[in-house]
């Protein structure tokens, strides 16, 4: 999602980890200590069916560096272009913690976004991102994708208080006027050349399949024969991608709140609208029947609220004390990523109330954490950066009045709260190359079963999208946890967590359709 330039529809960020560091800070959590890894252990590359041109990248050895209690890294190099190897290289960063019980390979995980960092993922929320058993049986591998964190990475604006301007900025012409869109515009287009000016020929090779191809060659060096992955939100379109492509060498994948690659990017945003008003009904559900909650009366009494605060918030911004102004689509921001996670929703009753005072540092707090903002005004990573690189890369731009003009009305019906913030010009439009993705069903035949896993009131990625990869997969298996929140997997429930280790350490598979309440 992009906040002052958004597309012609949001599309949101699809990341396990948007609100990491926020819900540990929020609920207080203490995760257990896992224990002392093993010496680091270096295997012999997977070279098998390697064409000649890639062998230089199959065959190098990962030299492990020591990084951090339990933890060793690396950088492995791979082709900048993979359909001309000799064209130049990226350095992609990989974190391992080592099993400590049986070793069984590697398990490589992505967290989302697309421009999460893995690496992080792994490195700082290690109990969060996998549970115990899966600890004990696998290398568990964290990695950055091309265009992210750590490996070779694009840059937009490096002055953060530019990044600021373009994240919470305000708008001087009125909304969804002709005036309003050309100063986006401007915006966007400043962006886009920024990206492409810091950036280089990067740029144009940050793509899902070139994402993929970087996975087969981890798995290779890693010294594994087959992948083991598992892959939520975006994470789960990444995985599917890569069964694509190696079908043979998808041993067992397990995709938690899917993502469907046969949805336009419209769609996206639709369907996305629609699931976060739904997430939205359900806190102030739960918000009236808690203490402290700042609305009352009926749920539509709440909801009236909630817009009116928002309208007013539009009308006059209010100032946080570092400066910034909280504008509406700020606020929509702050409150789509409480909506990630239930155990934020106590932490969004605060920062609503504090926005009813005048207070605007709580919201500010859940909008930082989604952009990757630390406190003192520097950026934590370039994870909005690498979102908009991939996603003008992957989806088609879209130039259809009539399309989105259903679209529109389609969110106005059926999230008529954050209708009036949903919509603008396409970033992708002042992309400076034109995507090379496309939007079709991906079925992968030749993979072993693959586990998808779907929440039913996920806001981020809808149910539905969990059910139709399932179905669209040739050995695909729907596993469904009823509830809220964003991803099901180590998430608190123990019929979705022994479907998921059971499949990856066993291989024994989940009936299909099994639904854990």
């Amino acid at each position: 999602m992009n906040r002052r330039s958004k597309p012609a529809l949001r599309r949101i960020a699809a990341a396990a980890a948007a609100l990491i560091s926020a819900a540990l800070v929020l609920s207080g959590c203490l995760y257990a200590q896992i224990p002392e890894g093993k010496a680091s252990v270096t295997r012999e590359p997977d070279t098998t069916g390697v064409a000649d041109e890639l062998l230089s990248f199959y065959s190098q050895t990962i030299e492990w560096q020591q990084c951090g209690s339990r933890l060793d890294c690396a950088d492995v190099t791979a082709p900048l272009d993979w359909e001309d190897p000799e064209a130049g290289e990226v350095s992609l960063a990989i974190v391992r913690h080592q099993a400590t019980g049986q070793y069984q390979g590697s398990l490589l995980v992505n967290p989302g976004g697309p421009g999460s960092s893995g690496y992080d993922y792994i490195a700082d929320n290690l109990t969060y991102a996998v549970g115990a058993p899966l600890i004990e049986n696998f290398d568990v591998i964290g990695f950055d994708p091309r265009g992210v964190g750590r490996s070779t990475a694009v840059t937009c604006f490096e002055d953060p208080a530019k990044r600021d301007e373009f994240n919470y900025g305000l708008t001087i012409e009125p909304r969804n006027t002709p005036e309003w869109e050309a100063e986006i515009q401007a915006d966007q287009k400043e962006y886009a050349e920024a990206c492409a000016a810091n950036s280089g020929d990067l740029l144009q090779h940050v793509t899902t399949v070139n994402a993929a191809r970087d996975m087969d060659l981890l798995r290779a060096v890693l010294g594994d024969t087959q992948l083991n992955y598992l892959g939520y939100s975006y994470g789960t379109f990444l995985g599917a991608t890569y069964a694509k492509l190696y079908p043979e060498r998808a041993q067992r994948l397990v995709l938690d709140g899917a993502i469907d690659p046969s949805v336009p990017g419209l769609d996206v945003g639709t369907t996305q609208a629609l699931g976060f008003e739904s997430a939205l009904r359900a806190y102030l559900e739960n918000c009236l029947a808690s203490n402290g909650c700042p609305f009352n009366g009926t749920l539509d009494d709440a909801l009236a609220d909630f817009r009116a605060l928002l309208a007013a918030v539009e009308r006059s911004p209010l100032r946080n004390g570092d400066g910034r102004m909280l504008g509406a689509d700020t606020m929509v921001t702050g409150v789509i990523t409480a909506m990630y996670s239930q155990s934020s929703w106590q932490y969004l009753t605060d920062a609503l109330a504090a926005v009813l005072q005048g207070d605007p540092s709580a919201m500010f707090y859940l909008a930082d954490s989604y952009n990757g903002r630390n406190p003192d005004g520097t950026y934590a990573d370039n994870s909005m950066d690498a979102f908009n690189a991939y996603n003008c890369m992957d989806y088609p731009v879209e130039d259809d009045p009539a399309a989105e003009a259903a679209a529109m009305k389609r969110i106005e019906e059926g999230a008529p709260t954050f209708a009036p913030y949903w919509q603008g010009p396409d970033l992708c439009e002042q992309w400076p190359y034109p995507p090379t993705g496309t939007r079709e069903a991906i079925t992968a035949p030749g993979t072993g079963p693959i586990v998808v896993v779907g929440t039913t009131n996920d806001p981020a990625t809808p149910y539905e999208w969990s059910e139709s990869l399932a179905e669209q997969l040739e050995n695909g298996v729907l596993v469904t946890r009823v509830g809220e929140g964003h991803t099901g997997y180590n998430k608190g429930n123990g019929c979705v967590d022994e479907a998921v280790e059971g499949f990856l350490i066993e291989g024994t598979v989940p009936e299909d359709g099994l639904r854990c309440e």
